[in-house]
C-alpha cells in the first residue's frame, strides 16, 4: 500500500505495518522520549493499545526506513534541480515515490555514469534524429533524415551509423524511463519463473547437496525462501545455473504501448528496434540483477524470521533450576571432562574420567562426586561419545541406588566457540578451554537463557542458510530476539552476569559492568532503589530497567516481582483497601482474588496495567518458561545402523526450517520431519506444530546411510 510522504510519519508507518495509527503515533512518541521496546510493551500498554515487542520493533524499523527514504528523496530532488531537470510532473513523481527503487528510477536519467553509447551519439550530434524516432511522425523517411547527419569525418560516416547512434540514444531513454522500469519490475515479480540447471563439468559423477536443483522450474512468486537461498548458494559454488525466465515478447509489446509506437509511422520500425535493443542490452540485465536482489532480500527476511523463532525457543527453554550438577564433555579417546557446579553455576571441582577404558575407576569418581556435592543431575554434551557416556552414567547411578539423579543430554552447539571466547577467558582465566566447554554445557541445563546470551546467536545453528543471509539483518533480528527473551523472563540483579545484565532494557554493556562492580564492592543490592547509587544509572535508565530487574529477599517484596516501582504507591493503596500489608498481599492468591481491578483505573493507569499488577501479586516474579522435563532416547539406539524403518522413537527438535523440522533421535545425525509429515492435517508453517527444544515422538520412514539422511514422520503418533 503506497504511503504519501506528505502524510504524517505515524500514518505512513501505520499504512505499511497495518497497525492502528493512534497506537503507532504513541509508539513513535515513546521512542522519541527514549523508551525501549520491552518497557513500552510491558509498562505502556494503555498508550499503545497493547502493541507487543515484535510490532514495536517493526514500527521502529519502518520509521528508520521512511526517515532514510525521505533523506534520499531530498538528495535526489536537489540533484535534479542542480541538473536543471525539475518540472511539475517530476516533482509530483518524486513526492509520491514510496520505495527506494522508484526514487532511483527517477534519478537515473540525471545520474552521472560512465560514458555510454548514447552519450557518444549525443556528442556526435544525433539527438535531433533520436527525437524524430521518439516523436513517431507520420512524415519523412528515416534514411533521408539520417543522411543529413552524415559527416565527412569519421564521426558519422554512413546513414546506417546515424540511425544506429540515434537508436542508442532512444534505447537509453527507454531503459531509463521510470514507467518502463516499473512495468518491467512488476512483470518479473508477477510472472517470471525461477529455473535451475546443473553445471555438468562440476556435477558429473559427484554427489552434491544441490542434486534436487539440477533441473528445477517454478514460479518466482511462489519459490520458498529455503529453495531460493539453496539455489543462490549452488550457483555461487559453481554447481548450478540460476535464471529468471519471462515472456519477453509480451513485455516488449507493453513497452511499445508505453513508448507510443505508431504502426503507421515510417519511424515505427526504428523505435521498435531501439526498444528491443534497450531491453536486451540495458534494461533486462539491470532489472534481472535488481529482481535477484529483491528475491534474495525476501528470502533473507523469511530465513531470519525462522532463525529468530528458533532462537526464541532455545532461549526460553525450560531451566532445570538452581541445583548442584555434574557436567560432562564426552571424549572417547581423551576421556570425558567432568566439572561439578554449584546451584549458582560456580565451579566446585573438575577432573577427567575414562568411562570406556577405565570403567571401574570412572564409576568410583562419578559416584564420589555425586554424593559429596549433593548433585541432582548430570548434564552430558550430545556430541561424539555422548550416548555412550549417558548410558555409562545411568547404569553407574542405578547400580549405586542413585536413580533419582537425572542424566540429561544437552545440546552442545556453540559450546566450543564459548570455551575459546574472550567471555570464557574472563570468567575462567586459569582453566583450559576443554573445562570451559563442560561448564557451559552444565550451565545450559541449569539456566539456558543465562548461558546462551554469552554466545553469538549465529553459533547456535538454529536456522537455515544463516551464513548466506544479510548478516546485518540477521544480527539485528537476533539482538531483538535476545532482548525480548531476557526482559520477558527478568533478571536477578544480585546473581546475573554482565552478559545477561547488558540485555536488560536501558542497561547496555558499560552500565552492566558498573552494576556488577558496584555489587562486588558494596555487596548485594537490598532494593531496586539502591540501583540509583550505581554510577551512570540515572532516572531515565532506572525507569526503563527497574521492572525487569529482580531483588529476591530484599527490603520490599515487590522488588522480586515485575511490578514497576512507579506503581508501588498503587499497590500500597490496593493493600490498604483490602486490609493487608503489602508483604501479606504479595503471593497471596486468596487475597488477590478480592481485588476489584476496575476500581483503580484512572487517567494514568488502565485496565491492562491493573490486571498485570494483579497477576504479579498472585504469582510474583513468575517465570514464563515451562517446567523442565528430560528428553528420553531409546537405550538400544546409538548409531544410524541401529535404525530401521517403522521404528518409533522419542526425540528433541533441534531446528525448525521452512520445509520441516530436524529432530535429534540420539544417533549423532538429526532426522528430518518434512512439513508434510508434521501432522495429520495440512501444515503451512512448521512453527504451528513444533519449536526448537520440543520433545516429540517420530517414526522412521526412510534411511540413506550413504548420505547420512534419516526421514521421519509425526503422522499418526500421539504427541505429549
Amino acid at each position: 500500500m503506497p504511503t504519501l510522504p506528505n502524510k504524517p510519519l505515524a500514518a505512513r508507518i501505520a499504512a505499511q505495518t497495518q497497525l492502528g495509527e493512534a497506537a503507532v503515533a504513541a509508539a513513535v512518541e515513546l521512542f522519541g522520549e527514549g523508551c525501549t521496546v520491552p518497557f513500552i510493551a510491558r509498562y505502556r500498554k494503555e498508550r499503545t493499545h497493547g502493541l507487543d515487542e515484535v510490532q514495536l520493533f517493526a514500527i521502529e524499523a519502518e520509521r528508520t526506513r521512511l526517515v532514510d527514504l525521505d533523506a534520499r528523496r531530498d538528495t535526489i530532488r536537489a540533484g535534479i534541480i542542480e541538473a536543471g531537470g525539475m518540472n511539475p510532473a517530476l516533482e509530483r513523481a518524486l513526492t509520491n515515490a514510496d520505495t527506494r527503487s522508484e526514487l532511483e528510477d527517477l534519478w537515473l536519467p540525471f545520474k552521472k555514469k560512465r560514458r555510454t553509447r548514447a552519450m557518444m551519439a549525443r556528442e556526435r550530434g544525433l539527438e535531433p534524429l533520436a527525437n524524430l524516432i521518439l516523436g513517431q511522425s507520420s512524415r519523412g523517411r528515416p534514411e533521408v533524415e539520417a543522411a543529413r547527419f552524415v559527416t565527412r569525418d569519421d564521426a558519422v560516416p554512413t546513414i546506417a551509423d546515424a540511425l544506429s547512434g540515434a537508436r542508442d540514444i532512444v534505447a537509453e531513454v527507454m531503459a531509463e524511463t521510470s514507467t518502463i522500469r516499473s512495468a518491467a519490475r512488476d512483470a518479473f515479480v508477477r510472472h517470471a519463473r525461477l529455473t535451475t540447471t546443473a553445471v555438468k563439468k562440476t556435477t558429473t559423477g559427484v554427489r552434491t547437496p544441490f542434486e534436487d536443483l539440477y533441473s528445477w522450474d517454478e514460479r518466482l512468486d511462489r519459490a520458498p525462501s529455503h529453495r531460493i537461498l539453496a539455489a543462490l548458494r549452488g550457483e555461487r559454488e559453481g554447481f548450478i545455473r540460476v535464471a529468471l525466465v519471462l515472456d519477453d515478447d509480451r513485455l516488449l509489446r507493453d513497452f511499445a504501448r508505453i513508448m507510443r509506437v505508431q504502426p503507421s509511422s515510417p519511424w515505427a520500425n526504428e523505435l521498435l528496434a531501439a526498444i528491443q535493443d534497450g531491453y536486451t542490452r540495458l534494461l533486462r540485465p539491470s532489472i534481472d540483477n535488481e529482481i535477484r536482489g529483491l528475491l534474495k532480500e525476501r528470502a533473507d527476511v523469511d530465513a531470519v524470521a525462522i532463525f529468530a523463532q528458533n532462537l526464541d525457543a532455545m532461549l526460553l527453554a525450560a531451566p532445570l533450576g538452581q541445583v548442584p550438577i555434574i557436567a560432562m564433555d564426552p571424549g572417547l579417546r581423551t576421556g570425558a571432562k567432568v566439572v561439578v557446579l554449584s546451584a549458582l553455576g560456580e565451579l566446585l571441582a573438575h577432573t577427567v574420567i575414562f568411562p570406556i577404558t577405565r570403567d571401574a575407576e570412572a564409576r568410583k569418581t562419578l559416584v564420589e562426586l555425586t554424593t559429596r556435592h549433593g548433585v541432582k543431575a548430570i548434564a552430558i554434551g550430545n556430541g561424539t561419545g555422548g550416548r555412550e557416556t549417558s548410558a555409562f552414567a545411568r547404569q553407574c547411578l542405578k547400580d549405586q541406588g542413585l536413580s533419582t539423579v537425572q542424566v540429561v543430554e544437552v545440546n552442545e552447539s556453540g559450546a566450543s566457540i564459548y570455551s575459546a571466547s574472550e567471555v570464557a577467558r574472563e570468567e575462567f582465566p586459569d582453566l583450559d578451554l576443554t573445562w570451559r566447554g563442560a561448564i557451559s554445557i552444565g550451565r545450559r541445563l541449569q539456566d539456558p537463557l543465562s548461558e546462551l546470551v554469552k554466545l553469538d546467536p549465529k553459533s547456535l545453528g538454529a536456522g537455515q542458510y544463516q551464513h548466506d543471509v544479510d548478516q546485518g539483518l540477521l544480527q539485528r533480528a537476533l539482538e531483538e530476539t535476545v532482548e525480548i527473551a531476557v526482559n520477558r523472563v527478568g533478571v536477578d540483579v544480585n546473581t546475573a552476569s554482565p552478559h545477561l545484565l547488558r540485555r536488560v532494557a536501558g542497561i547496555g554493556p558499560t552500565l552492566a559492568t558498573s552494576i556488577v562492580e558496584h555489587r562486588r564492592q558494596h555487596g548485594a543490592f537490598k532494593s531496586r532503589r539502591a540501583l540509583l547509587d550505581v554510577k551512570g544509572l540515572g532516572r531515565q535508565r532506572f525507569l526503563q530497567a527497574a521492572g525487569f530487574l529482580r531483588i529476591r529477599g530484599g527490603e520490599n517484596p515487590l522488588d522480586a516481582s515485575a511490578v514497576h516501582p512507579e506503581r508501588y504507591d498503587l499497590v500500597e493503596r490496593i493493600a490498604r483497601d483490602i486490609g493487608l500489608a503489602v508483604g501479606q498481599l504479595v503471593g497471596n492468591a486468596e487475597a488477590t482474588r478480592r481485588i476489584e481491578p476496575l476500581r483503580y483505573i484512572d487517567d494514568e493507569v488502565g485496565e491492562p496495567t491493573i490486571r498485570d499488577i494483579c497477576g504479579e501479586l498472585d504469582k510474583p516474579g513468575r517465570d514464563p518458561r515451562s517446567n523442565f522435563t528430560a528428553p528420553a532416547f531409546r537405550d538400544d539406539v546409538h548409531t544410524l545402523s541401529d535404525l530401521h524403518t517403522d521404528m518409533v522413537l522419542g526425540g528433541v527438535v533441534t531446528n525448525v526450517t521452512a520445509f520441516g523440522a530436524f529432530v535429534d533421535i540420539g544417533v549423532h545425525q538429526d532426522g528430518l520431519v518434512h512439513v508434510s509429515a508434521l501432522a495429520d492435517r495440512f501444515v503451512r508453517d512448521p512453527h504451528e506444530i513444533v519449536k526448537a527444544g520440543q520433545h516429540v515422538r517420530v517414526r522412521v520412514v526412510s534411511l540413506d546411510l550413504e548420505r547420512k539422511r534419516v526421514g521421519l514422520t509425526m503422522k499418526g503418533l500421539a504427541q505429549a
